[in-house]
């Protein structure tokens, strides 16, 4: 394959102002969706009531939609969970019934009205004012690893590689939070983790051609910054690539058999490992050269006369 011959010597940076334009669109309907729309948070953060009820035999989710909303219960979400015998229900927070009433109430309205013996599997509840509480943690999580990211980056090369960094970081960010906007998906705090996840996985891939960069202003000391950067992500190219599909190999895994509880996180991390993928060539890189960094921002140039005093 071209990606993995050792000669690659792709014009990545030469489509950068394209694909910069792409990234700004992609930014700016995630940013709107996630400010006029929102996201569907689940249970963790909204607060509320999440049952597990199992069926001995297959089971229609419009019949036990049809059987909560003629309750109490009220604009509660439905879905199988694993098969079609098991089921999950999330319930808006009931401020008169605790979880034993409402456990009781659930068994008694799908097992005598819907003509099946239903088993409880499983309840948790969650205050209102402890899902508030972990979107504020969650929220200031981001931030924190965004900004030690910043120190890292800023100490291990250059201000401008730091920023550059940053903008890349964030840009994956914002992409995976909008796609989740976007189509609806639950977002909790598996799909959280997938994030902060994300944060490391694009930072990496971000340090890897840096790192060759920084060797490569060293080396080719007559070439100008296009061109290292194009050299640098070309010779990181199959590293590259073949990191991010053992990832998405292990994560589709996880997608296709981990179960309801994964699927969030799973889709994240998919979303995630494309996007950041594509940042650290045509995200990050761009920005550092935008900034107008120079071999002299790495290799210090000597200067004339300060070598002439130090002659005998």
């Amino acid at each position: 394959m071209e990606f993995f011959n050792p000669n690659t010597n792709i014009d990545f940076l030469g489509k950068r102002k394209a694909l910069a334009i792409v990234s700004a669109i992609l930014i700016v309907i995630c940013l709107s969706s996630i400010f006029l729309r929102g996201f569907n948070l689940g249970i963790d953060f909204s607060g509320g009531t999440l049952v597990e009820v199992s069926y001995p035999n297959p089971v229609e989710l419009n019949q036990v939609r049809a059987l909560l909303e003629n309750s109490e219960f009220r604009g509660a979400v439905t879905q199988y969970y694993g098969t079609s015998r098991d089921v999950l229900i999330r319930l808006a927070p009931q401020k008169n019934m605790n979880r034993a009433e409402i456990s009781n109430r659930i068994i008694s309205l799908l097992g005598s009205k819907g003509g099946q013996q239903v088993e409880m599997r499983r309840v948790e509840f969650v205050e209102a004012q402890v899902g508030k509480e972990l979107v504020q943690d969650g929220i200031l999580a981001m931030l924190y690893a965004l900004f030690g990211i910043l120190i890292y980056v800023a100490l291990r090369f250059q201000l401008k590689f730091s920023t550059g960094a940053i903008v890349a970081t964030i840009h994956d960010v914002v992409l995976t939070l909008g796609f989740f906007s976007l189509t609806g998906l639950e977002f909790d705090l598996s799909v959280l983790a997938a994030v902060l996840a994300v944060i490391g996985y694009s930072l990496n891939d971000t340090i890897v051609v840096f790192d060759r960069v920084r060797e490569n202003f060293r080396r080719m000391r007559k070439t100008g910054p296009v061109e290292v950067f194009n050299a640098s992500i070309n010779t990181t190219l199959s590293r590259t690539i073949m990191t991010s599909l053992a990832t998405l190999l292990v994560v589709v895994a996880l997608y296709f058999w981990g179960g309801e509880t994964l699927y969030g996180f799973s889709v994240a991390l998919i979303v995630g490992i494309i996007v950041g993928t594509y940042s650290s060539i045509y995200i990050a890189s761009p920005v550092t050269l935008a900034l107008g960094v120079s071999k002299q921002d790495i290799v210090p140039v000597e200067k004339e006369g300060k070598a002439a005093d130090n002659r005998p």
